[in-house]
């Protein structure tokens, strides 16, 4: 679909990979609407690119349909859904202070693939009714998985397993949706320089960089925008996963 005059929902789109998707969807005319749990960084961004803020949790139905309403009442029904709100989690399955909390596992698997799960099945249910635009289409919903889906290290045993339920839903549900007329894709980026990044010293990040094979940098989150964006506008990209990786391959730890 065309990105010029569609309204658009980012979640975490306060910092980060939701940041800059929310950024370059409106430069390229989208009507953003910028949900993300702290309503004052989602707030700012909104501000700076002429959209709307909406603060709320993506696990909460109510928080969801809410930046839904929100977004439909100002842009129209949200055409182009991206998921980047998610948390990353480490930890031993029998680390030295005993086994892994099950807590830590259980809310990493609902933050990240619970929430985006969540996010999907309520904006799909609203592109379902919108008028189809070229090609029947009605929707795209564009998720974020990590190469980790495939590549876990120790210590990643939830998160790998939260980003590899994102990856596994995304065929059967691109098939379930195709009646509709709405579409269902992944990236999964490598190494990003994402705000936590941007706080470990210049030297830690050239060691990150370093088992990049090329090019040998840290990921820019406009690259993962742009990906957005390209995924967005081709409409025979659906069911798939994109490695945003520069073809590193995470070692064991």
């Amino acid at each position: 679909m065309q990105i010029e005059g569609i309204s658009a929902l980012v979640t975490g789109a306060g910092s980060g990979l939701g940041e800059a998707t929310a950024r370059m969807l409106a430069a390229r005319g989208a009507k953003v609407c910028v949900l993300d749990r702290d309503a004052g960084k989602g707030r700012a961004v909104a501000e700076a690119i002429g959209g709307i803020a909406a603060a709320g949790d993506v696990t909460s139905e109510g928080d969801v349909n809410a930046a839904l309403d929100a977004a439909g009442a100002a842009h129209g029904v949200p055409r182009i859904v991206v998921n980047c709100a998610g948390i990353g989690t480490a930890g031993r399955v029998l680390g030295r202070e005993g086994p892994l909390a099950l807590e830590v596992f259980q809310r990493t698997i609902t933050v990240n693939l619970v929430g985006s799960f969540n996010v999907l099945r309520l904006a799909s249910a609203r592109m379902a009714t919108a008028d189809p635009l070229e090609d029947g289409e009605r929707g795209v919903v564009i998720n974020t998985a990590s190469v980790a889906a495939w590549d876990g290290q120790i210590g990643q045993a939830a998160y790998a397993a939260s980003k590899g339920g994102i990856v596994a839903m995304s065929l059967p549900i691109a098939r379930e949706l195709a009646r509709v007329g709405v579409r269902v894709n992944v990236i999964a980026p490598g190494i990003f320089l994402t705000p936590l990044l941007y706080t470990l010293p210049e030297e830690a990040q050239k060691a990150l960089a370093a088992d990049i094979p090329f090019p040998q940098r840290l990921g820019d989150p406009a690259e993962f925008a742009d990906a957005v964006c390209f995924m967005a506008t081709n409409r025979y990209v659906n069911g798939e996963c994109l490695r945003l990786d520069g073809s590193v391959r995470l070692k064991a730890k």
